[in-house]
C-alpha cells in the first residue's frame, strides 16, 4: 500500500489517481496518521442475459399474418373521431 500525504493529494491528485486506476491502494496521511484510504472502485457488470427472441414470439403467436397499412390506417382514423 502506498502513502500520500494531504499535501501531496492536493497539488498532485492525478499522480495518485493513477496509482489507484493501476489497483492500488493509498492511504492518505495527516501528521503521518492514516486519516482515509483510496482503493479502487469495483466495477459490477451486470450478468449477461440472452436477448429475447421477439420475432419468434410474434411469429408463433401470430404465425405469418399480415395487416396492410390501408387496414392500420381506417383502424386508427375510426379510433381518433371527432372530439
Amino acid at each position: 500500500m502506498r502513502t500520500a500525504s494531504i499535501r501531496d493529494v492536493r497539488h498532485d491528485l492525478n499522480r495518485i489517481l493513477e496509482w489507484v486506476a493501476n489497483g492500488e491502494e493509498v492511504a492518505i496521511t495527516k501528521h503521518r496518521r492514516t486519516v482515509a484510504r483510496m482503493m479502487p472502485a469495483d466495477v459490477h457488470k451486470p450478468d449477461a442475459r440472452p436477448m429475447p427472441d421477439i420475432g419468434g414470439r410474434l411469429q408463433k403467436v401470430f404465425g405469418r399474418k399480415v395487416i396492410s397499412d390501408k387496414a392500420v390506417r381506417s383502424v386508427l382514423d375510426e379510433s381518433r373521431g371527432d372530439y
